[in-house]
């Protein structure tokens, strides 16, 4: 009886286990007969590119005869062109990155850091095709660029929501890793909403798709083949550890890049933290409120305006700031010109000014 209760206990187990497996393997591309993924690089892979730029750089070279014959005077010449040649020199440094198209014009989406201070580019297609590019528009604040090519009857991509993406939904990257180019890769939206301090990079999708070097800028794909996300960071010495842009956030700005060349964004000009009540007791605040400026930028709105390092901001427009994120945002909402009032304390007293919102720089 026991061994009968066993087998039965082992069959019972296996049965919940079939049960338990039934409804994810059905939702697993490529399981069951399902070749979804395929079908998607199929579908919209045409329209990935693989980005080459050359950049012009200024190299300084140690030249070992430059001083020969005066430390050493035995009438020995050097030829004065050997002489110079491992002086000062310009030299043609590579990089490599991914792309998509997003329309019939031949504007293909990328990131900044990709093609940043370029001498040259060349986009080459998937079938084989190579045309020369150059940037029409660029915005290193939130890294996005949009090239240009000469050509007709292109492959594009749609461009999908980010705002309804959920974590553990499939993702496709495709991209020229290790100039790898058209590299298929597959996983999940692993999480929303990241940060990237050190590089300063907020709201990003992160994924475990494996993306490499030479996958910045290539898309994130969903299992519709809609791109809803722009791949531009990995984190270092982790596995599947993978971050993408939103492509919501490619589309507010994509309009502006293609006609102005440039986002204008509004700009105040400070480097902020909260105040805690740690913070206060250790400046001497009579209260734990507002927000403390800890730099201010040079030439900035903020300067000119008279704002200080250690003034502490406690109201905007009469509205209370409680963190640094809502004097962000309320800056985020105003446009460049926009005079806003506010309220800050400053060695045991409070003062008000007018600020008038610059346009943020390119860098």
């Amino acid at each position: 009886m026991k061994a009968k209760g066993l087998n039965a206990y082992f069959i019972s187990a296996a049965a919940g286990l079939l049960l338990l497996c039934s409804p994810i393997a059905a939702a697993v591309p490529g399981m069951n007969g399902n070749n979804s993924i395929a079908d998607i690089v199929e579908k919209v892979g045409n329209a990935v590119v693989n980005i080459d730029v050359v950049k012009m750089e200024h190299q300084r070279v140690f030249n070992p005869f430059q001083d020969f014959e005066k430390n050493f005077g035995f009438g020995f010449e050097v030829d004065p062109n050997f002489k110079e040649m491992f002086k000062d020199r310009i030299v043609p440094v590579k990089g490599a990155g991914s792309g998509f198209i997003i329309d019939d014009a031949g504007h293909v989406l990328t990131n900044a850091h990709v093609v940043k201070d370029a001498d040259k580019i060349r986009i080459t297609l998937k079938d084989g095709r190579v045309f020369d590019a150059k940037v029409i528009g660029i915005d290193s604040n939130i890294d996005l660029a949009v090239l240009k090519m000469e050509a007709n009857g292109l492959p594009k991509m749609a461009l999908g929501d980010s705002g309804k993406i959920r974590p553990g939904e499939w993702v496709v990257a495709i991209g020229n890793p290790y100039g790898f180019g058209n590299t298929v890769t597959a996983g999940i939206i692993s999480a929303t909403g990241r940060t990237l301090n050190d590089i300063g990079k907020k709201n990003l999708i992160q994924t475990d798709a494996p993306i490499n070097p030479g996958n910045s800028g290539g898309p994130l794909i969903n299992i519709n083949g809609e791109v809803i996300g722009v791949n531009v960071a990995v984190a270092a010495g982790a596995q599947g550890i993978g971050f993408a842009i939103p492509v919501n956030a490619a589309k507010e700005v994509l309009n502006e890049l293609i006609s102005k060349g440039k986002v204008v964004r509004p700009w105040l000009g400070i480097y902020m933290r909260d105040v805690d009540q740690k913070l206060a007791e250790y400046m001497g605040l009579p209260i734990a409120e507002g927000v403390v400026i800890v730099e201010v930028a040079k030439d900035s709105p903020a300067e000119k305006s008279g704002l200080k390092q250690y003034d502490v901001i406690r109201e905007i427009n009469g509205k209370k700031i409680k963190t640094s994120s809502e004097v962000s945002d309320f800056v985020k909402s105003k446009k460049p010109g926009e005079v806003f009032g506010m309220n800050y304390f400053r060695e045991g007293k409070m003062w008000r000014i007018n600020v008038r919102l610059g346009e943020m720089p390119a860098q």
